[in-house]
């Protein structure tokens, strides 16, 4: 099986850097060939791809356009969607484990239930069941249920049936160990070491009022490295 990984990363224009951290810290730790791509909405929205009205509960610009992630990578191999509030201290090679050709995408199962109320920059925090899952997928691009997220059907079906992977059969869904979707402010920390991957999910340091999270020094660190210029909005 294939040693290299397709990774597609959420971009937002409202917080790129986020992307950049995410992404450099992924190539920073990757010891296999990685290929990092950013989803931008506009880019499918000129393409006629992404076609959905916009959704006034949407939190970030790809809400959706996650969903593609199987198109763009021509519904072949196995590539890892994530959002770009992420930042990774682990080597994504350790997730090819996890790919099980009976599966048509693998996830960390979190029993996330965040209190209503607002997240990140004024956006509304919205509650539902398999909340997160949807935030870090390994896609297995060429299984039956996962061909069936063609641009169409994304276009089409509801907020609740993407995320919650009515896409896909219950037993088709795998599972990731929590290490690589660690929620901050809602996961406990490791005895010791660090999570794979740290997820902001509330909001970051890119934010102004959300600087004294955990790991959060770490990511802003890294985002000074990457442009020297880095203030929080």
């Amino acid at each position: 099986m294939d040693r290299s990984l397709d990774i597609y990363i959420g971009w937002d224009s409202r917080e790129p850097i986020a992307y950049e951290v995410a992404k450099s810290t992924i190539l920073k730790n990757a010891s296999i060939p990685v290929n990092v791509h950013p989803i931008i909405l506009q880019d499918l929205v000129d393409k006629g791809a992404y076609t959905r009205e916009v959704d006034p509960l949407a939190s970030t610009e790809f809400t959706y356009s996650r969903f593609f992630t199987p198109y763009l990578a021509g519904y072949k191999g196995w590539a890892l969607f994530c959002d770009c509030d992420f930042l990774f201290f682990s080597d994504v090679a350790e997730l090819l484990q996890y790919r099980d050709e009976s599966k048509a995408v693998a996830c960390v199962k979190h029993d996330y239930q965040p209190k209503a109320g607002v997240k990140m920059d004024g956006k509304v925090q919205t509650t539902y069941p398999r909340k997160n899952w949807s935030s870090f997928m390994l896609f297995n691009c060429e299984h039956p249920s996962t061909r069936q997220l063609t641009p169409e059907l994304i276009n089409r079906e509801s907020g609740a049936y993407l995320h919650r992977m009515q896409w896909a059969q219950d037993d088709e869904i795998g599972e990731i160990p929590t290490e690589w979707n660690w929620l901050e402010g809602w996961n406990d920390k490791p005895a010791s070491g660090y999570p794979h991957a740290v997820h902001f999910t509330n909001g970051g340091p890119w934010f102004k009022d959300w600087q004294n999270v955990d790991y959060g020094d770490i990511w802003t660190k890294k985002a000074l490295e990457i442009d020297p210029e880095f203030k929080p909005i």
